[in-house]
């Protein structure tokens, strides 16, 4: 564990923590924690991960402002995609992960390159989701983030790995919290 690896924990429990709030300011945290990981996943060769930090610091610009367009009460909705719209997401990001990791593995000395590509194409989805504020976004998340704890003990990552255990039940309080706002939110 080094302090730049402290460092990024933190800030992306800060992120996490700020999102289920529905608070504007976890893109910040969120950024910060990008640019932290992005120097740490390099020098673990997880380079699907590390390039996903690029992604995670343009999404934290854009959930900023998607955050920020609407007036104060007013914040964007919360909503649903359908279970279809989920198992064609899903198919993509499968065959996704095995084509960019199969040629991550010829062609790099990438760890792990089929669950590497697989935790970086489901999470720029995820993270889509999250700054749309779509409520399946959690869900996503629990099964990213618990496929990402083998991945980072794999390579010695222990307190990114035990964040990421955390992760899974934020994520849980994080949809039921969005849910039951949801259904708070419907009409009668």
């Amino acid at each position: 564990m080094s302090a730049l690896e402290l460092a990024a924990v933190v800030l992306a429990l800060a992120y996490l923590i700020l999102a289920i709030r529905q608070d504007r300011w976890c893109w910040v945290a969120g950024g910060s924690s990008a640019i932290l990981y992005g120097i740490i996943f390099i020098d673990a060769k997880l380079y699907m991960e590390a390039s996903l930090q690029s992604f995670y610091l343009i999404m934290a610009i854009y959930g900023w402002l998607a955050w920020g367009r609407h007036a104060a009460g007013d914040g964007l909705p919360i909503t649903r995609w359908t279970t279809r719209t989920h198992l064609a997401l899903a198919v993509g990001v499968a065959i996704g992960s095995v084509t960019i990791g199969g040629l991550l593995g010829r062609l790099t000395d990438a760890a792990w390159p089929v669950i590497d590509s697989f935790t970086t194409l489901a999470a720029l989805l995820a993270t889509y989701m999250v700054a749309r504020k779509v409520l399946e976004n959690w869900l996503w998340w629990i099964v990213i983030d618990t496929v990402s704890v083998g991945l980072y003990l794999s390579r010695d990552l222990h307190l990114t790995a035990l964040l990421f255990c955390g992760y899974v039940i934020l994520a849980a309080a994080g949809w039921l919290a969005w849910r039951r706002q949801l259904l708070d939110e419907r009409p009668v």
